[in-house]
């Protein structure tokens, strides 16, 4: 019974581990640019969140992509001024955690993956009170 369920337990984590793999294989070395901002579809109607979500698209997010990179290293340009940051995948690969460049986690972002492919990227991010979908395409 023990060698059964220690088989299935390393059948899990190997399942796991392939799914993690594909989001970083998907992800890695290539640009991500922000080409819409939206609301996500199960929250409430709320006229100051899509309002925000339109000022987001057209202002903030106007001229901004993502890059992860080699060694769980997260570039953000932002109106052609890059930040740097360091990357993991928690969750399977469904969540992205987002840090400082040292790794640190006092400032902590976590980025929901709602859609990934080769070729799009959707995330859920939280700003302020509310919380957004970035749609970004491979560039």
């Amino acid at each position: 019974m023990n060698i059964r369920y220690l088989f299935a337990l390393l059948l899990i984590a190997g399942l796991s581990a392939c799914n993690t793999g594909q989001t970083y294989k998907a992800l890695k070395h290539k640009k991500w640019r922000v080409y819409d901002v939206s609301v996500p579809k199960n929250d409430p109607y709320n006229n100051t969140q899509i309002t925000q979500a339109i000022d987001l698209k057209n202002g903030y997010y106007a001229d901004v992509y993502y890059q992860f990179l080699d060694d769980n290293v997260f570039i953000a340009t932002i109106n052609g001024v890059p930040d740097t940051g360091r990357y993991n995948l928690l969750s399977n690969g469904k969540i992205i955690s987002i840090t400082a460049p040292d790794g640190s986690r006092k400032s902590e972002h976590l980025i929901n993956v709602t859609k990934l492919d080769d070729d799009n990227f959707n995330m859920k991010v939280a700003s302020g009170d509310f919380h957004f979908i970035l749609h970004t395409r491979k560039e």
